[in-house]
């Protein structure tokens, strides 16, 4: 089976593998395991923040910033589609007491949208206190938010007295895409999340990055949120590997997600579907809704594992387990599924 239901079903590489075996560990409770410790300086390096807390999952590095970022009964301006409104159990209601409010379409915004976003100033409004980008968009198809316009946005919520942060699960895939660097990417924003379990291809874990006082506090809620790990440098050595050696290559995941969408979007008008030209490693295609489930079990009989994430949205993600010869393989099975379950 090709697997591209996500970017988090990789499985360690051998050489991670061992990176995890021989780490050096500590009770990390006690602040004591160096390879944590190495992992937090070096991200925090490399987002260009001042501290960074190592967290069991990106929904956890998201709801800590917002619990640090806003009170009960604040209102959250986010983009549609946002995996922070859509993808984390609801967590922000039941954990900091927050609302969302939709700003844009498709998962991207500007800074005018933003503002139509925010709530007037009056007792009988929820108080807007946050905005929050995510880059790359998952639900959008991992769409990259310019970074003229994430400027622009940031230039604005500055002016409206409102914090910023960046859901950067796949920040590293907008690294690559743009050639920006990741430090550049977050630097208009007060608290970045990013993750190692998805294109790079560690086992377990992210990060939040701020400011020193912002991430001292987060490292409170953590513990009370029942993730004070102990010899977490096991889990941390599998992302420092990652940064090592799995980063430069997402640039093969988007060249092989690209490859992907040419071979459907070959299929032209004989088949009842549309493929989004994929700006990372993510590939979208619509079809007619009715047919979703059928193209799935369509595709899995011929060999390849795909999801949706939306009735008529399906949905495949590279990843380093898939190869250019898998990917290729993969894209003839979903032609051929797309041929048996939304002919013209």
């Amino acid at each position: 089976m090709i697997d591209l239901r996500s970017d988090t079903v990789t499985r360690p590489t051998p050489a991670m593998r061992e990176a995890m075996a021989r780490a050096e560990v500590g009770d990390d409770v006690y602040g004591e395991d160096p390879t944590a410790r190495r992992l937090e300086e070096r991200v925090a390096a490399l987002l260009g923040k001042e501290a960074a807390l190592f967290v069991p999952s990106g929904t956890m590095g998201n709801q800590l910033a917002l619990r640090t970022g806003t009170r009960p009964g604040d209102e959250v301006v986010c983009g549609e589609g946002a995996h922070l409104a859509w993808f984390e159990s609801g967590a922000a209601a039941a954990l900091s007491g927050v609302q969302f409010a939709v700003a844009g379409a498709g998962g991207l915004f500007g800074a005018d949208d933003l503002e139509g976003a925010v709530k007037p100033r009056a007792y009988y409004y929820p108080r807007t206190s946050l905005v929050a980008v995510e880059n790359t968009h998952n639900r959008a198809g991992g769409r990259v938010f310019p970074q003229a316009d994430v400027e622009a946005v940031a230039a604005r919520a500055r002016a409206l007295g409102l914090g910023l942060h960046l859901d950067g699960a796949r920040l590293w895939n907008a690294h690559v895409a743009t050639g920006l660097a990741v430090a550049t990417l977050a630097a208009p924003f007060d608290t970045v999340s990013v993750c190692f379990s998805k294109g790079l291809g560690a086992p377990v874990g992210s990060c939040l990055a701020g400011s020193r006082a912002r991430i001292e506090e987060a490292h409170r809620l953590r513990k009370m949120l029942g993730a004070g790990m102990r010899q977490t440098g096991i889990l941390a050595a599998g992302a420092l590997h990652a940064l090592d050696h799995h980063l430069e290559r997402l640039a093969d995941d988007h060249a092989n997600a690209a490859s992907f969408a040419r071979t459907l979007g070959s299929l032209g008008a004989r088949v009842r579907a549309t493929v989004q030209p994929p700006e990372t490693n993510v590939v979208v295609v619509d079809v007619p809704p009715d047919a979703t489930e059928r193209a799935i079990a369509a595709a899995a009989e011929r060999g390849l594992l795909i999801g949706s994430i939306a009735r008529g949205r399906l949905r495949a993600v590279f990843h380093l387990d898939v190869d250019a010869r898998a990917a290729a393989r993969g894209a003839e099975a979903m032609a051929r599924a797309l041929e048996a379950t939304c002919a013209a």
